[in-house]
């Protein structure tokens, strides 16, 4: 909250803001939709700006926020779609690598399409986006909340957002 109190006090609006992660932890973020580019860009200017006892770190999304509110619209029905058909997992032990969280999934629910993982090896945990082929697997993947991997039990959620894909910059031509 007291980054948003001081976005709001930068004069840039805030249209939506998820807060994610596991509250007891200092390895939380959040997506935050500004009403334009200005906005966005006056909150990258916030990096480093101690909230508590720890530097903010401000970095561009590579996914959109979802609407909550059913009386809103997702962007699209394909986005709605992809959706139903992934989850998002918090706690997971930063030494599981992304073919071990591919294969726990497969081997437990079914099919997985497409897979996000997230986080570095100086936090004790990361998060994933696990995007199935059926959004039944989805549903059937919700009950491995609390399951090992690793070393630590994950936490398994509907996601709000679908996996985008992963966008390679060109290289440097300098």
């Amino acid at each position: 909250m007291a980054l948003l109190i001081t976005l709001n006090s930068c004069y840039v609006k805030v249209v939506d803001c998820r807060i994610c992660g596991d509250p007891h932890s200092v390895l939380r973020f959040a997506f935050v939709e500004f009403a334009d580019d200005q906005g966005a860009r006056e909150a990258l200017r916030l990096g480093g700006t101690m909230l508590g006892y720890y530097p903010v770190r401000v970095l561009p999304s590579k996914t959109a926020i979802l609407p909550v509110n059913p009386t809103f619209l997702p962007r699209s029905e394909d986005e709605r779609e992809m959706c139903s058909r992934t989850i998002y997992c918090t706690n997971i032990d930063k030494k599981v690598s992304q073919a071990d969280v591919r294969n726990f999934f497969e081997s437990a629910c079914g099919e997985v399409t497409r897979l996000r993982l997230l986080g570095d090896q100086l936090h004790s945990t990361r998060i994933a986006f696990v995007e199935f082929a059926l959004a039944d697997i989805a549903l059937r993947a919700l009950s491995c909340s609390g399951m090992v991997v690793g070393s630590q039990p994950i936490r398994v959620s509907p996601s709000k957002t679908p996996v985008r894909p992963q966008i390679t910059q060109p290289p440097s031509t300098n």
